[in-house]
């Protein structure tokens, strides 16, 4: 069975916007347009952090740049 979605990043991917969904130990279980209508739906009434680049977040978003995880927000999800 597959644990919940707990964090919704919202990451540049080469010049793309993606929206990924990682579980509380931030392992991914979903990636999606961040454009889709479902973000706007799962970030409703939410406040982002904003930059991914703290240590806990190396291995979950290892393919991306500094760059890139420093822009990128972070949402923490009502499960």
């Amino acid at each position: 069975m597959q644990k919940p979605a707990k964090f919704l990043v919202l990451i540049d991917a080469g010049g793309a916007m993606v929206a990924r969904l990682f579980d509380e130990g931030r392992v991914q279980v979903a990636e999606f347009d961040a454009a889709s209508e479902e973000v706007a739906v799962m970030t409703s009434g939410l406040v982002p952090g904003q930059g991914a680049d703290a240590a806990d977040w190396d291995r979950p978003l290892q393919g991306h740049n500094r760059q890139e995880r420093r822009e990128a927000r972070i949402y923490t999800l009502d499960v």
